[in-house]
């Protein structure tokens, strides 16, 4: 657990590297979400960090952001967002900063078998962390590609690999599709050159390779198939097509 926690950390390090020394010009460069500059990405990272730290220590108020959510389903997250981007970049850092390491003590802290609302299923802490790890991966690569800069890989990928792998289902049942019954075999090369594995159809017959990297972009839906060096065979095609690693509306819907 604490390592999960420490690796979200230094995620946000390495994208706290990027951003803290940028002009405010800079900050209002465009990236690749529609409507989103650096200063929307840093305002949705601290906005989710703030809110998942609230659904571990006040149920009752992430329940009443949870029906605020519903009056805007499709818009909460652009709502928020907004909000929070009308901050100076300091202002914004020092509030990013703060509520990160606040839900990082937070998570910590909480039991291991707590479970804990979110937008979409419950989580362990543990899960959350990883879930938070994530989001600061996907939102830091728009915020690397608006400034031209590529990232170097690290073992970190593997959880969010894991979460991605584990989400299979998931996308398919909000794209209304009938999840497939037989797992299929994962074969991931991590930054190391380590082999990293999921599933047991070794016949590859509905199978994934590649990097973790390039597998870590489609999950999170900041590269397509076609732009990475993945191999999908069988039904394995169809899912990367879907993947989706974060809770919310489908492909297309959203950000």
């Amino acid at each position: 657990m604490s390592d999960t926690v420490a690796s979200f950390l230094d995620e946000c390090a390495d994208l706290d590297a990027l951003v803290a020394d940028l002009d405010e010009p800079t900050w209002a460069r465009a990236t690749p979400a529609a409507g989103w500059t650096i200063t929307h990405q840093i305002a949705h990272l601290a906005w989710t960090d703030e809110i998942a730290d609230v659904a571990a220590t006040d149920p009752q108020g992430f329940a009443a952001e949870i029906e605020v959510a519903k009056q805007d389903p499709m818009g909460h997250v652009d709502t928020r967002t907004e909000e929070g981007a009308r901050a100076t970049p300091a202002q914004l850092l020092a509030r990013w900063r703060a509520g990160r390491e606040r839900l990082a003590q937070t998570l910590r802290d909480a039991p291991a078998d707590t479970k804990l609302p979110w937008f979409g299923p419950p989580m362990s802490p543990r899960s959350m962390a990883t879930a938070r790890l994530m989001e600061t991966w996907a939102h830091g690569q728009d915020v690397a590609d608006a400034l031209g800069v590529t990232r170097t890989a690290t073992s970190r990928l593997r959880d969010i690999c894991h979460l991605g792998v584990r989400t299979r289902d998931f996308a398919y049942l909000i794209n209304d599709r009938t999840p497939p019954a037989q797992p299929f075999r994962i074969e991931l090369t991590g930054p190391d050159g380590d082999l990293w594995t999921w599933g047991e159809d070794e016949s590859g017959e509905h199978a994934v390779t590649g990097t973790a990297q390039d597998f870590c972009l489609v999950v999170t839906q900041r590269r397509e198939t076609g732009d990475t060096d993945l191999v999908a065979t069988g039904e394995a095609k169809e899912w990367l097509a879907i993947a989706q690693v974060f809770a919310g509306a489908p492909r297309g819907a959203g950000k």
